[in-house]
């Protein structure tokens, strides 16, 4: 029999320390139970000298806030060109991937018992993880969709690199096709805005009471909230095309990081604003780049490919080929880091629905037929 205090230490363990290399599987009731980290558990009550562990306690926490500046810093980029290219919106999947593995080591630092914890806030960690786990699913179908146009251009450039006439009809008509499948909408993309909506009503800096390392982690996790929910509105209004999904975050201005982050949301909500205002087929960077090399394509096909034109053909053509190259590369890398999110997420919360039933604890209601 698993007693409740052993329960509650595991559990919490489980759900806010989830291993980023660890295998995702589903625990299996004839198994014994094997701990999911392989270090000392975080939540044991140790003993400490009380003011010397006050002074590590409060250089955890600002060792904390200090690295999510940084990490928010590098998204303002030298050149503002670069907000919202593939490899741009890769660097921030990698920080929030980041952030989330720093919470985890300040858990384990601070070495903060299990009997200081709120049940709520378990409630309240289960309903944003399922909402984020969504939100990465939607980013993916986008990135998928985004890359199957790889194959459709990867025909018709074999068609225009045959340097045959007879063959840039059939071209021609690839090129139509992609810009068609580019152009579609995802309804997947479409259920992000009520997603963020629901992520904006849980940003709140929780007041805890008597416990101070309790008070020091909720203001972490609201950092790692804020930095989470904004970075995903970035996303979802570059794969949308609309601005209304662009967050407007306002946060305490008591908080060391809250200048930062609002120089930086400044600094990339206008770029992207000016970018969606200027009414392109998209707002990717190197999509857009691609879009333009189809274009002009599709007018020198139309026109006719004469002696005159030949040069400038295969210019065009070449062209293409290496802004495709970097478009299928960057989706393929950015597909990979959103993944990784998405994971880090899933296995926190699908640890700690696991032992919920393993040790006989009930669900929370807020998760009931939600389950992933």
């Amino acid at each position: 029999m698993v007693s409740e205090k052993g329960f509650r230490r595991n559990t919490l363990t489980l759900l806010l320390c989830p291993g980023t290399n660890a295998n995702i599987k589903m625990s299996r009731p004839q198994e014994p139970h094997r701990p999911f980290f392989h270090f000392a558990n975080p939540f044991r009550k140790n003993s400490h000298k009380g003011s010397q562990f006050n002074l590590k306690r409060h250089s955890l926490l600002n060792d904390f806030e200090t690295a999510l500046s940084k990490k928010l810093q590098k998204l303002v980029p030298n050149d503002k060109g670069d907000i919202l290219s593939l490899s741009w919106m890769k660097l921030a999947m990698e920080s929030l991937s980041e952030i989330h593995c720093d919470i985890k080591n300040l858990i384990t630092e601070l070495d903060l018992p299990v009997t200081e914890w709120d049940e709520k806030w378990m409630d309240v960690y289960l309903d944003i993880s399922v909402k984020l786990l969504d939100i990465s699913i939607a980013f993916t179908s986008e990135l998928t969709r985004l890359n199957q146009g790889h194959l459709i251009l990867q025909y018709g450039l074999h068609k225009l690199e045959s340097d045959s006439p007879e063959l840039f009809s059939r071209a021609s008509s690839s090129l139509d096709s992609w810009k068609q499948h580019i152009g579609s909408k995802n309804p997947r993309v479409e259920t992000c805005r009520p997603i963020l909506e629901k992520l904006v009503e849980s940003l709140n800096l929780p007041k805890v009471k008597n416990s101070s390392k309790g008070k020091e982690l909720m203001r972490a996790m609201y950092g790692a909230k804020v930095a989470t929910t904004y970075i995903c509105s970035v996303f979802a209004a570059a794969f949308s095309g609309s601005s209304k999904n662009l967050l407007d975050l306002t946060v305490p201005n008591t908080l060391p990081w809250a200048q930062v982050f609002s120089d930086v949301q400044n600094t990339v909500n206008v770029e992207i604003r000016n970018i969606l205002s200027c009414g392109k087929f998209t707002v990717l960077r190197e999509l857009d780049a691609v879009d333009a090399c189809v274009r002009e394509l599709s007018t020198l096909l139309q026109d006719g490919v004469g002696t005159s034109e030949r040069e400038s053909f295969k210019n065009s053509v070449s062209d293409l080929r290496k802004t495709e190259e970097k478009l299928s590369q960057g989706l393929d890398n950015l597909l990979k880091v959103v993944d990784s999110f998405f994971k880090i997420v899933l296995m926190g919360r699908d640890a700690l629905l696991c032992n919920l039933r393993k040790a006989g604890g009930a669900v929370p209601d807020s998760v009931i037929g939600k389950n992933v």
